[in-house]
């Protein structure tokens, strides 16, 4: 059974992203080629845990992050388990492996005051890079969509009279998310700048370079990293923070977990769960100005 067959399933059965995807080739390739290199093994009924320990290792060796050798680990069960089910394989040789511990990942949203800052304080300029960065900025901040949900976003699921968007996820599964007030007078702004100069390539996404073209995801970050530059020392300052800060900010104002979930696209609340932690310090800073025991 081939990788071939496997990418084929990914793309076609799970409906994982061509980014994904790629990661999944990258990871079984990159092992492939391990095993030839010290075992002259190229059969996959020959592959024996043994093997994936040694690749384990000469990853740590080269200094990979126990994070990522997880990932690339993760790759090879994906694989196994798809053999496993095409009946390729009787027993997978990861049945009992244990990940690599790692440290917990935090990653710390942004505060009100600095939205507050970017979204009032900062001057966008007039033209329509300008427009354009701002709403990229209060989309992103406003309905937690992901990077590339935003880079894929089409005029026609742009609804500004039901002030709705819909959104295609991941896995091609589509959600409606509301937009509030102050972001359908930016985005009709925005549209009728837009109109000067999209281009008949990419004219059924809203958002363009000023060449007329489709924008494209390093962009996205680009900009999220120069206007949060501007206001905030935090290390991190990307798309993916928007959208944790999007659920901490609604979390700490009261909205219930579920709903955060269907406005995230999480398929379970285990995903939406990670995003609790800074809900909770608020939770415990209230209580301890509140409650009539704490006494300082």
């Amino acid at each position: 059974m081939s990788v071939v067959a496997f990418i084929a399933y990914l793309s076609l059965e799970k409906k994982y992203s061509l980014n994904t995807i790629k990661a999944y080739e990258n990871d079984l390739n990159e092992f492939i080629l391990f095993c030839k290199d010290t075992s002259e093994v190229i059969n996959i009924d020959e592959v024996s845990y043994v093997m994936i320990r040694n690749w384990i290792v000469a990853l740590v060796a080269a200094k990979i992050v126990n994070r990522t050798i997880n990932r690339k680990i993760a790759s090879l069960k994906a694989y196994y388990k798809f053999l496993l089910k095409t009946e390729a394989i009787s027993v997978t040789p990861l049945a009992k492996h244990k990940a690599l511990k790692t440290a917990k990942k935090i990653e710390i949203p942004f505060s009100e005051a600095e939205m507050n800052e970017i979204l009032v304080a900062i001057p966008f300029s007039e033209d329509f890079e300008g427009i354009r960065d701002k709403l990229i900025i209060e989309l992103l901040y406003a309905t937690g969509i992901r990077r590339i949900e935003l880079v894929n976003l089409k005029v026609v699921n742009v609804d500004l009279r039901q002030k709705t968007i819909k959104v295609l996820g991941k896995r091609n599964k589509e959600r409606i998310v509301p937009l509030v007030a102050s972001l359908v007078l930016l985005f009709q702004e925005y549209l009728d700048a837009r109109s000067s100069v999209v281009s008949a390539g990419a004219k059924e996404f809203v958002f363009l370079l000023k060449s007329g073209g489709k924008i494209y995801e390093t962009l996205v970050y680009r900009v999220i990293n120069h206007y949060f530059g501007l206001v905030s020392s935090k290390v991190k300052k990307s798309p993916h923070i928007l959208r944790h800060t999007f659920a901490t900010h609604l979390l700490n104002k009261g909205a219930d977990l579920n709903s955060v979930k269907e406005l995230l696209g999480h398929a379970s609340l285990a995903s939406t769960q990670v995003y609790t932690h800074n809900s909770i310090a608020e939770l415990k800073k209230v209580h301890l100005q509140s409650h009539p025991r704490n006494k300082n």
